[in-house]
């Protein structure tokens, strides 16, 4: 089994490290991590050190640290736009989305999605997507944590994604499916799933400027699952799975 990862605000710079507040809780605590047993501590932005455990206290490990390392950042870049879903099921993508790998998930207000952000409650909302984004990339063992973007409106979406080398807009109706679909070498690849409600006229009219939408199958999948699914389709095709 692979060891398990503690988020750090950075690596230590010496040979040993106090792992203590939050994630000392939890490795010390709930996980009851051993002298002896190993760890990786990660900045969340590539860094990774690998760390023995020396003393184990109540809320805290004395650790030695063992070896550094700095892995590269993901190219093609995966982003996938995630118009907001109802219930509990944004959180249950943006998990899924992270355990598969994606690198950047961009919360959009559709016009056609139930639920809205607003005030408090959206700072709540994307705090949740966030944490959820966090949590799942410890459980991964990721280097990169996934990061959540900031609300965008349609209008603020299509500006960001002229920054995409590419981007595939998942439409049940689409005829090109995803799996012909030629992907470029590096940049940025963004996804971008509609809400419950499907995509509206308008909006895909202006996501046009991209190109032709696509699909992924004949069976039409929840906004909660297609991003997933779409994204396991391209880790595959970029050759990482």
């Amino acid at each position: 089994m692979s060891d398990p990862v503690f988020l750090v605000e950075a690596l230590p710079a010496g040979d040993h490290f106090v792992l203590d507040g939050p994630e000392g809780h939890h490795a010390a605590d709930v996980q009851r991590l051993q002298p002896g047993e190993t760890l990786l501590l990660a900045d969340g932005s590539g860094s990774v050190a690998s760390a023995r455990v020396a003393a184990a206290e109540r809320g805290s490990l004395r650790l030695d640290i063992l070896d550094r390392r700095t892995l590269p950042t993901p190219d093609p870049k995966l982003t996938v736009v995630q118009a907001l879903p109802k219930g509990d099921r944004g959180e249950r993508a943006v998990q899924m989305l992270t355990e598969i790998g994606v690198d950047e998930v961009i919360p959009w207000a559709a016009s056609r999605s139930i639920v809205q952000w607003k005030g408090p409650r959206g700072d709540k909302a994307r705090a949740k997507w966030t944490a959820t984004a966090r949590e799942a990339s410890k459980q991964a063992r990721r280097a990169h944590l996934a990061h959540v973007a900031e609300l965008h409106t349609t209008k603020q979406l299509v500006a960001r994604l002229r920054q995409a080398a590419q981007v595939l807009v998942l439409h049940e109706e689409a005829e090109a499916p995803l799996s012909q679909v030629d992907l470029p070498a590096s940049g940025e690849i963004a996804l971008v799933i509609g809400p419950e409600g499907s995509i509206s006229p308008d909006e895909l009219a202006a996501l046009k400027e991209f190109g032709e939408p696509i699909r992924l199958g004949e069976t039409v999948l929840r906004t909660s699952t297609a991003g997933p699914a779409a994204l396991a389709v391209l880790q595959a095709r970029l050759g990482r799975w």
